[in-house]
């Protein structure tokens, strides 16, 4: 039984589209990475040089929370986000007799480490690197 070159043309054309369409979608659909567990942080700042505090964190979807530990800036419970490969938290904290909010913002990379920025609630601020415990 032959086809009608028409017949397979079209074909063709709406299957190009659906895929065309369905390239678009896919990211909505993207699944956030999994951040969940223990992290020790290794912290180069400008005000205070390196730091090594670590970050427990739970996961609930898109959601985050957890408990920051560290000699310079105590014990603080983190709440954050991740979307994608692209994670943020953030905690209160003293500094200096300040009070601070000290933020957190990284993306997960490839070979599983966490690497970003973190703010100092403007006081200062720096880059960090995360492994998994």
């Amino acid at each position: 039984m032959s086809q009608n070159p028409d017949s397979c043309a079209a074909t063709r054309s709406m299957l190009a589209v659906l895929s065309a369409g369905l390239a678009l979608v896919a990211p909505v659909f993207a699944q956030n990475a999994e951040v969940a567990g223990a992290w020790a942080l290794t912290v180069e700042t400008d005000v205070g040089g390196t730091t090594n505090p670590s970050v427990t964190l739970e996961q609930n979807g898109a959601a985050l929370t957890g408990h920051y530990s560290s000699e310079t800036l105590g014990e603080a419970d983190v709440t954050g986000t991740v979307e994608g490969n692209e994670v943020s938290f953030s905690f209160d904290a003293e500094a200096g007799g300040y009070a601070i909010e000290v933020s957190y913002t990284g993306t997960l990379q490839d070979d599983g480490t966490l690497s970003g920025t973190m703010d100092l609630g403007g006081l200062g601020g720096g880059t960090f690197v995360g492994k998994r415990q």
